[in-house]
């Protein structure tokens, strides 16, 4: 069995909902500007995501109540990142075992306090790898499940054959994270590569708002763009039916 079938077959046994191959090369400086050399010459990216549970998603507009945002916190970031960590890791050390270098981009760190990022941008991973499509929100929205996911991603020097393509957004005219912001932290512009992310996204009001939420109690949650996404709930609301 070739190694990107091994690769798709283990992530997918490992439990994750979407898988796809970037090519990163054109796209070098871009990535060094963000995370510096440790994330520089690597050619290609494995991108993984996990879906979110519609159920526990559903209930953010009534975050205000602690068991909700105990609920949302856990199961939403601490347990589904944990999960993506395991995956890209397996699909790392299977990369190695092979002969080829890779490393596994923990799926939610930062490590840059001033410009609010981590070292590589998950969601640039999974939309080169044809995954989804950068919304209004700067969220990955996806066909499958619109922003309800969580990525992870593997860079490696393994030379795939075939990889995926961006894919154009879909967002249209659709306004709905943009309004329903508590901060008013997006501007409304579809994505355009050329453009820096504040163009369409004001990251320091959004953290702001989470140290102002840390005040008033434990465990702060928004989350209101992932919740308010038609392509998200049209598919949480199908399967109700």
């Amino acid at each position: 069995m070739p190694l990107e079938e091994d690769l798709h077959g283990l992530a997918m046994l490992s439990g994750a909902d979407l898988y796809g191959i970037a090519d990163l090369r054109p796209y070098e400086r871009e990535i060094v500007e963000q995370g510096g050399k440790l994330v520089s010459g690597y050619p290609f990216a494995v991108s993984v995501g996990i879906r979110l549970l519609d159920t526990i998603v559903d209930q953010i507009p009534n975050r205000s109540e602690r068991a909700v945002r105990v609920l949302y916190r856990s199961h939403t970031y601490d347990v589904i990142n944990g999960r993506l960590d395991v995956v890209s890791s397996l699909l790392a050390s299977r990369l190695q075992k092979e002969g080829y270098r890779s490393i596994p981009v923990p799926a939610s760190e930062r490590i840059d306090d001033e410009r609010i990022c981590a070292m590589f941008s998950h969601k640039m991973a999974a939309h080169l790898a044809g995954l989804g499509w950068i919304g209004k929100s700067c969220l990955l929205v996806t066909p499958q499940y619109g922003p309800r996911v969580r990525w992870t991603t593997v860079l490696t020097d393994y030379p795939f054959p075939k990889f995926g393509a961006p894919m154009d957004t879909r967002c249209g005219n659709c306004e709905e994270c943009v309004k329903a912001c508590p901060t008013g932290a997006f501007t409304g512009r579809l994505f355009d590569q050329k453009e820096p992310r504040e163009a369409r996204f004001d990251a320091r009001k959004c953290d702001q708002y989470f140290k102002d939420m840390e005040k008033l109690g434990p465990k702060p949650v928004c989350g209101m763009c992932v919740f308010i996404c038609p392509h998200g709930r049209n598919i949480a609301n199908k399967a109700k039916r």
